[in-house]
């Protein structure tokens, strides 16, 4: 049942503080207390006449607001999983592949949590698959199996309606869902701030579609979990570690020098991952072989995330978008130290490749696979780190690359702005995300510390 005519209205509470006096609206549906408060009594006044002249008309009132059926529009009676359905496809249009992946998980936990009843007839697992996979894909929902189908028409059924998001316990139900793990552990904080962002990006349209009357979700200190960008700087390599990790790779019996290749161009030019993907064999200037100086320079403009077919426009596994924070054709040059010139010349030379083909394509010439990078980098850190080095977060991601070359410049003393044009950050980002890292220059910020005006000695004057 979602409504009752069991209702009591009474006085309207006046409370008169230091700064202010407020005037509070009390009524009780089904034995549950509800308040509202305002600042004049004649607003009071005129709510509370409302709410009786509803009770005094026979009016049911809602179970999840406290309200009498006819505040709500038509439509903040709309199904919860048919608001979000809509949502999904609103957001579809304008996100990118990874983003539409984060949208539809973060729906599915809230779906999950506003279902009138826990699913009996299916498995809890396929309940979430169904929603994640196929109703949240715009792409892929009307072509859902007969079983997904089924899962999905009961979901529409039991969910409740967006009158829901107007109960604050419901609130803080959805709120705890997307801050837990499947296993009932808090989740990351940075997965949590993120669940949120997307929630409250829902509730904003619902506002701004007249669904809601203001955005429930809680705000101000403590709504959302803080989370830090700075990297962990137990995650860097050393020269010795790099070296090794690379050696190893490098001495892989399949398509080991290829990547190689690959991990040595992050390393010393610090380039993000899906941006090396893309590269092209004429996105690189090397100098002449016999050359005096060897420094090149790599010329980024393309990323290749890979998302996954099934959310992407084209059907394709990797999504092409511009740079990071960048205009779509903007491009980024990053110098290419001799080190990193032998390497590639080598590789250019051993793949026989030509100008407009990917500088690191995979076995079949096609877009080289996350996994087989992921797999490559795990199984070298099985084998060449010590346990207590494997366990630790040493080099645990291929990021971390990336991460070991932009701190290495700026230890050595090359100016943030330029590491920053280099890497494709911000200087707030930039400083933001490695200010901890820095070191080896305490010595000589200390002797320009010294080298400051001192007090005079009082000694000396004795």
């Amino acid at each position: 049942m979602d409504s009752t005519y069991d209702v009591r209205v009474y006085k309207i509470l006046t409370y008169k503080g230091k700064r202010k006096t407020t005037y509070t609206v009390r009524w009780v549906v089904n034995n549950k207390p509800y308040r509202e408060p305002f600042a004049t009594y004649a607003l009071a006044d005129a709510f509370r006449s409302e709410l009786v002249s509803a009770t005094r008309r026979g009016e049911a009132f809602s179970l999840a607001t406290g309200r009498p059926v006819s505040h709500q529009s038509g439509a903040s009676s709309l199904n919860w999983y048919d608001f979000a359905i809509q949502f999904c496809d609103v957001q579809w249009r304008r996100t990118s592949g990874n983003n539409r992946k984060t949208v539809a998980k973060v729906l599915m936990a809230a779906t999950v949590a506003l279902l009138r009843t826990s699913p009996t007839g299916f498995k809890a697992i396929d309940v979430r698959t169904a929603l994640r996979e196929w109703a949240f894909n715009t792409k892929r929902r009307n072509d859902a199996p007969p079983e997904v189908a089924a899962i999905l028409k009961w979901v529409e059924r039991n969910s409740l309606s967006m009158a829901a998001w107007e109960d604050p316990a419901k609130v803080d139900d959805v709120m705890h869902a997307l801050s837990t793990k499947l296993d009932g552990t808090a989740a990351a904080a940075s997965s949590v701030k993120r669940s949120r962002r997307v929630m409250n990006v829902a509730m904003e349209y619902a506002v701004k579609r007249r669904i809601l009357r203001a955005n429930p979700l809680p705000k101000g200190r403590g709504a959302s979990p803080k989370t830090s960008s700075a990297v962990d700087k137990r995650s860097l390599l050393n020269p010795t570690q790099a070296g090794a990790l690379l050696g190893w790779v490098w001495r892989r019996p399949r398509g080991g020098r290829r990547l190689h290749a690959f991990f040595a161009t992050i390393y010393y030019a610090g380039p993000r991952p899906e941006e090396v993907i893309a590269m092209r064999v004429r996105d690189i200037r090397l100098p002449d072989e016999n050359a005096k100086d060897q420094w090149g320079e790599l010329l980024l403009h393309t990323a290749q995330p890979e998302v996954g077919k099934q959310w992407t426009d084209n059907g394709d596994i990797h999504e092409e978008r511009g740079l990071k924070g960048r205009a779509s054709d903007d491009t980024r040059p990053v110098p290419c130290r001799p080190a990193l010139t032998k390497i590639l010349r080598e590789h250019i030379r051993e793949e026989n490749l030509k100008p407009g083909d990917l500088l690191f394509p995979g076995e079949k010439g096609d877009m080289l696979a996350g996994s087989v990078i992921r797999r490559a980098w795990r199984t070298a850190r099985q084998k060449v780190l010590t346990p207590d080095e494997h366990a630790s977060p040493l080099g645990k991601r291929v990021y971390d690359l990336r991460h070991t070359c932009l701190t290495t410049w700026l230890n050595n003393g090359v100016p943030p702005a330029q590491v920053a044009e280099w890497a494709g950050n911000s200087v707030p980002v930039l400083l933001a995300t490695y200010a901890r890292c820095i070191s080896g220059q305490l010595k000589d910020l200390q002797k320009r510390i010294e080298a400051g005006d001192d007090l005079p000695d009082p000694a000396a004057d004795d």
